[in-house]
């Protein structure tokens, strides 16, 4: 029996301000606040609460037989609180209805994966404390920023205990196969892969409105119609993309809702159920193991990383930012942290592509070069602020261990304090005492 596995991103970056090179020193506040609120209520009105409306209704009426999972990343939820906590409560209620599975990610929505492994073990560990918190739910199944992955990842994800991953079908890693299998890690077979559906994936969220397609208008009997129609040998089609295709990227008034809608009942006519990536892999076994060297992802026609790290100016910045990344990690300052994890997110590097100029795209600036100088101001500065309180002429391994001793030294201080305590305690007591036998005599 085939089974359809949804599987939506949802990600919004705190977006800069701009920061210019008189700021460095002087303003250490990084955000555009009114950008950041205008962009995720907009989008909450048009995408993120109406979807989950429907969602909710297709579970319902299905009786319980449609299911979809999401990965959130730890800075979009932080937004959501701010700005927009009703979306916190809509995804509540489709948690409670048991068919909704949230994934594990970068916190930060990442690059840390390419380029500071410590930092991307912390952010697994932080992202599964944020949902755990929020949804009362631990991840079981583990997705990269941007369906990001490579054979060393692999590995990092498996030690971090997951057993399930999901990743993109790329043509030049499949070569004749199928992405409608469940694979494994060639260097770690006991972590199992979901692969991206590159044909149906898209044909929902690039081709659905597209007037000058050979198949528009698509309606949900002709799209069911069509996975009904691949081999019955293949077990799972991976429908995965992002959440904004439904009400954003596609508005309301291209039917989006309504197609959704009518899925349930047509994949029931034709005998295809839905699962959740951890059913799929409790289901199924893999067929195969798949080699991948050089990390892939789900973006442009090439499925590899040069969206964010393909031009010298990414380069450059990522190597900055990866370079404090110990000193971060010792630090216990709660606004550095906070800022630490907001200057990650892979949008600012994707914003110096130039593989996009002159393509309508989602950057705030005018041009690559822009959002260079921007981010690298604002890095200027924060890299300042980390010096001052670790200076760079103590290397990282002896500012690790001064900083341990200060915290033995404290946690000393803190023992000998409440033994302090508890003889004052008993001086106080054997006083009360020896004061209260006197007095009876």
């Amino acid at each position: 029996m085939k089974t359809i596995c949804f599987y939506f991103q949802i990600h919004q970056p705190f977006r800069l301000k701009r920061y210019r090179f008189f700021d460095i020193g002087n303003d250490h506040y990084y955000y555009d606040d009114f950008q950041n609120e205008e962009i995720i209520r907009r989008i909450a009105e048009k995408c993120y609460l109406p979807a989950n409306r429907t969602i909710l209704e297709m579970i319902k009426a299905s009786g319980n037989k449609f299911k979809v999972a999401f990965s959130i990343s730890g800075v979009a939820l932080e937004q959501m609180e701010i700005y927009t906590p009703e979306v916190i409560d809509s995804f509540k209620e489709l948690v409670a209805t048991g068919n909704v599975e949230f994934l594990s990610e970068t916190y930060a929505h990442s690059l840390s994966s390419l380029g500071d492994p410590d930092e991307f073990k912390h952010q697994i560990d932080k992202q599964e404390d944020k949902i755990q918190t929020l949804f009362g739910v631990k991840p079981k199944v583990f997705r990269n920023t941007e369906l990001i992955y490579s054979d060393d990842i692999s590995e990092i994800v498996y030690e971090k205990g997951y057993k399930g991953m999901l990743t993109e079908g790329a043509k030049h890693i499949l070569g004749w196969k199928s992405p409608n299998y469940m694979y494994s890690s060639s260097v770690q077979p006991n972590l199992h892969l979901l692969l991206k559906n590159d044909r149906f994936s898209e044909d929902l969220s690039e081709r659905f409105s597209d007037y000058s397609w050979n198949e528009y208008p698509l309606t949900a009997d002709k799209f069911i119609s069509w996975i009904a129609a691949t081999p019955e040998s293949e077990q799972v089609i991976n429908l995965f993309m992002n959440y904004e295709v439904l009400g954003s990227l596609h508005p309301a008034e291209t039917g989006i809702f309504d197609f959704f809608k009518a899925l349930p009942r047509f994949a029931a006519e034709k005998g295809i159920s839905f699962s959740t990536p951890s059913e799929v892999f409790s289901l199924l076994k893999p067929v195969d193991s798949i080699s991948v060297p050089y990390p892939i992802s789900w973006v442009d026609e090439e499925r590899d990383c040069s969206s964010w790290l393909g031009n010298v100016l990414q380069q450059e910045a990522f190597k900055k930012i990866c370079e404090i990344g110990e000193r971060v990690r010792l630090c216990d300052l709660r606004r550095i942290r906070q800022d630490w994890y907001y200057l990650q997110s892979s949008d600012h590097f994707y914003y110096m592509s130039t593989k996009h100029m002159g393509r309508a795209g989602f950057s705030p600036y005018d041009n690559p070069y822009d959002a260079f100088n921007n981010y690298m101001n604002v890095l200027s500065d924060f890299i300042e602020r980390v010096n001052a309180q670790y200076p760079q002429d103590i290397d990282n391994e002896e500012l690790n261990s001064l900083l341990t001793t200060i915290k033995n030294q404290g946690e000393e201080i803190e023992g000998l304090q409440k033994e302090l305590d508890k003889l004052k305690k008993k001086s106080t007591s054997r006083k009360a005492k020896d004061s209260s036998a006197g007095t009876d005599k």
